[in-house]
């Protein structure tokens, strides 16, 4: 169920990668569902509600939960997209909490195609790259409650294979603290 306004569809096997994930113990105990995976894996949409995961002391939604429901999803649809031969990493995350959250809350996950091409274009240049990408929750009527820039690492697999080799290389050369 789209939650914000789309030309692109859910085909048979996005449905059945959402419903997978919805049950996927790391997302399910967020409180977040996913309502929303396009067939290209470019757009995400999530939820958020109330209920007895998602509950604090103080009757809102708890921060770890508004946190962790938006968390894997930027990484896990650069992956999807990009394929086998990148690596992709969360790198940092920034969060803002701008009002309590009360009622159900929705969020938008889209990746460009303008995006894709310059992080493809920027790997073949510089092996890899470090970019971020906003997201927020927000309620039916356009109130904000909390804002994320999501920092994701992107690189080639041959360049991130020869980079970790070098670092155990010069790890490797480093004396104990034993020593």
């Amino acid at each position: 169920m789209k939650l914000y306004s789309s030309d692109k569809k859910e085909s048979f096997s996005s449905w059945w990668l959402r419903f997978r994930l919805n049950y996927w113990p790391c997302v399910w105990c967020t409180g977040g569902k996913i309502q929303f995976i396009s067939s290209d894996l470019r757009e995400l949409h999530v939820s958020l509600k109330k209920n007895i995961r998602t509950l604090n002391r103080v009757g809102t939604i708890y921060g770890g939960s508004i946190y962790s429901s938006v968390d894997p999803y930027y990484m896990l649809m650069m992956m999807w997209i990009l394929g086998e031969d990148y690596v992709v990493w969360d790198k940092a995350a920034k969060v803002k909490f701008v009002r309590p959250i009360l009622n159900k809350v929705k969020i938008r996950f889209l990746i460009t195609e303008e995006l894709i091409e310059k992080t493809k274009q920027d790997i073949l240049e510089k092996g890899e790259i470090v970019f971020d990408l906003p997201a927020k929750y927000e309620d039916e009527q356009g109130n904000v409650y909390a804002t994320f820039e999501k920092t994701i690492y992107a690189a080639s697999k041959e360049f991130y294979e020869k980079k970790l080799a070098a670092k155990k290389q010069t790890s490797a050369f480093k004396p104990s603290k034993g020593s």
